[in-house]
């Protein structure tokens, strides 16, 4: 059987993994990427605002990881959305509609206890390399 191959995704031009794990992981043509908290990458903290703006930016510094594997939003299959409040899903939902259309991904969301650096809403995503042909059922 031949192996197959799993590379490390990394870029600066979003934050640096804050424990043990990649941003990116891509195995044959599926990136896994690591969920993203809205952290500036430039200064390693939290943007001000809430969870619009932390939001806006956890798709941003998303959307970098996902360049970074050769993809954009429209690659993206699957998204989980993790959230401190769940009461700003309609918030999160309206940042998120901007990045994802047409095809959308599957997605779940959570609220949870608690995220990392008091984040409100963390965000990860499955993605697939290449074009696609949409097939209807």
């Amino acid at each position: 059987m031949s192996s197959i191959i799993r590379k490390v995704i990394s870029t600066t031009k979003a934050p640096a993994a804050i424990g043990a794990y990649s941003q990116a992981v891509l195995v044959d043509r599926t990136v896994y990427v690591s969920g993203q908290l809205g952290i500036d990458p430039s200064t390693g903290q939290l943007v001000p605002g809430g969870a619009g703006e932390e939001a806006k930016q956890a798709l941003k510094n998303l959307g970098e990881i996902l360049k970074a594997a050769g993809c954009d939003f429209t690659n993206v299959v699957k998204t989980t959305v993790l959230l401190a409040d769940i009461n700003d899903f309609s918030t999160i939902n309206e940042i998120y509609k901007m990045h994802f259309q047409g095809n959308l991904p599957a997605r779940a969301a959570y609220q949870v206890a608690a995220l990392p650096r008091g984040g409100r809403i963390e965000i990860e995503a499955v993605a697939v390399q290449g074009p696609f042909t949409t097939a209807g059922l």
